[in-house]
């Protein structure tokens, strides 16, 4: 087969410059495995709907597997000037079966195969990508209920506000780990949707079955419309979409990690063996991973706004500008899957230092909102409770004193609804346990949410 598949009505060579520039194969023959299995699948349904014989059939799946095991060894020849992946396997096959590997193009093209490929492929990322959530949630419930009893610094702004569990922390971030399984979830619904047998753009003549290849392919539904199928990219987008936000949030997990490691805050260490060193400071210990985890969530935002550059003007159908879906894609692909294992290995060596966490929330007056809330039991309106507390903090800077270590005769300078019990409202323990309200950081609500969690993971393993 040394002419190009579509070379019927070209007079010369492709110029090499053209062939260079065109060719996708450097990366697209990663889907080599989901192309050779889908057309696996047509060339079943092509034989049983007679429009290529059961002999026929025979030949090219027996040259197809034979050919996956080529790759599948790394004794496959990939050729740029047969453009992609597609292109290569059908002249692999001519070379192995002769003409009639040509039949296994009837009532397909590259545009429906290419999109079936993709889905395949993107499916399995999306169940990986869960997996792996599942896997740094599990992780992040771990680490709460080893740290129930502990409390740090709650910040606003990066300031001290209030004092919260550790384990209601890290409870936030399964949280948003989460809604990304829950958006990974329906990403994939809209992936499994076989677009076989669109053909180019128009659909076929010929008599296909398309729900036998969506039964063999593992489809939940067919595509409805042939000029929709052949040029929709939106379920890549929808990933992108969801790996960006994973990303994002994956991102704010390692400022965290990072800041908490540094000696201005101290309040964790991390594993030797996921950290690095300097090349000229010998006491150093670095982060790196959590900063590299930082760092490329900036490719992926920008892999999502790359493919929505690319559809935003294409009129229907398919254009080869779709072929550049598939570099932000893989990229995607391969930062998210390492970057979620990754992110689950340094919850797991987290190592809580926490008398330095117990140490910063003694400074900051932290428990200046339970002073105020003090008096609003008392019977003062909040904002002039709110007002009153402001001015014993500035007295409390002016003398160096913490809220706790306020005589009351000092407090009841400022009013006299303070009286000996306010002492039990300035303690960090009686803050966290006093939040008691559903999603807040009292003991008994973390523990719930903890439980919660459990169960719901325990489920979601077991379905």
């Amino acid at each position: 087969m040394a002419q190009k598949p579509w070379g019927g009505r070209f007079s010369e060579a492709t110029d090499k410059l053209v062939e260079e520039f065109t060719q996708s194969v450097h990366f697209d023959k990663r889907l080599a495995p989901y192309d050779i299995r889908a057309s696996i699948a047509h060339a079943r349904m092509l034989a049983k709907q007679k429009i290529i014989s059961a002999e026929e059939a025979e030949k090219i799946i027996a040259g197809l597997e034979e050919i996956a095991r080529e790759i599948e060894e790394g004794r496959f020849h990939w050729r740029p000037e047969l453009e992609d992946v597609h292109m290569n396997i059908e002249a692999a096959l001519y070379e192995k079966i002769g003409p009639v590997a040509g039949k296994l193009h009837t009532a397909r093209s590259r545009n429906d195969q290419v999109a079936t490929d993709v889905r395949l492929f993107l499916r399995d990322v999306v169940d990986e990508g869960v997996r792996r959530l599942r896997e740094l949630r599990q992780s992040l419930v771990n680490k709460a209920r080893e740290n129930l009893e502990v409390i740090l610094p709650g910040f606003t702004h990066l300031q001290h506000a209030q004092p919260v569990l550790l384990a209601h922390h890290l409870m936030a971030y399964y949280e948003m780990f989460r809604r990304d399984t829950l958006r990974l979830v329906a990403v994939r619904r809209e992936i499994n949707v076989c677009p076989l047998g669109s053909a180019a753009l128009a659909g076929t003549p010929f008599p296909i079955d398309r729900e036998m290849v969506a039964r063999e392919l593992g489809f939940e539904a067919l595509s409805r419309n042939s000029m929709d199928a052949v040029s929709d990219r939106d379920f890549i987008i929808s990933f992108l979409a969801a790996a960006a936000t994973c990303l994002a949030h994956l991102s704010r997990l390692a400022e965290e990690i990072i800041l908490w490691m540094s000696p201005e805050f101290g309040f964790i260490d991390l594993p030797d063996k996921l950290c690095t060193g300097s090349s000229i400071m010998p006491q150093k210990k670095n982060p790196d991973v959590a900063e590299l985890i930082r760092g490329k969530s900036g490719r992926v935002f920008g892999n999502l706004l790359a493919l929505l550059t690319v559809v935003k003007g294409l009129p229907l159908t398919y254009n080869r500008d779709l072929q550049e879906d598939k570099e932000p894609l893989f990229d995607t692909c391969d930062t998210l899957l390492p970057a979620l294992r990754l992110a689950t290995l340094l919850v797991e060596g987290l190592v809580p230092r926490k008398e330095n966490m117990r140490a910063a929330c003694e400074e900051g007056h932290l428990t200046a909102t339970d002073l105020a809330d003090y008096l609003v039991i008392k019977g003062l309106p909040f904002r002039e409770a709110h007002h009153l507390v402001g001015q014993i903090v500035a007295f409390c800077e002016e003398k160096g004193l913490r809220l706790w270590e306020v005589p009351l005769e000092e407090f009841q300078k400022f009013t006299p609804l303070i009286e000996e019990d306010v002492y039990e409202w300035l303690t960090l323990e009686g803050s966290v346990k006093r939040r008691k309200v559903f999603g807040g950081t009292a003991p008994e609500r973390v523990s719930e949410a903890i439980r919660a969690a459990e169960e719901e993971l325990a489920k979601e393993a077991g379905a």
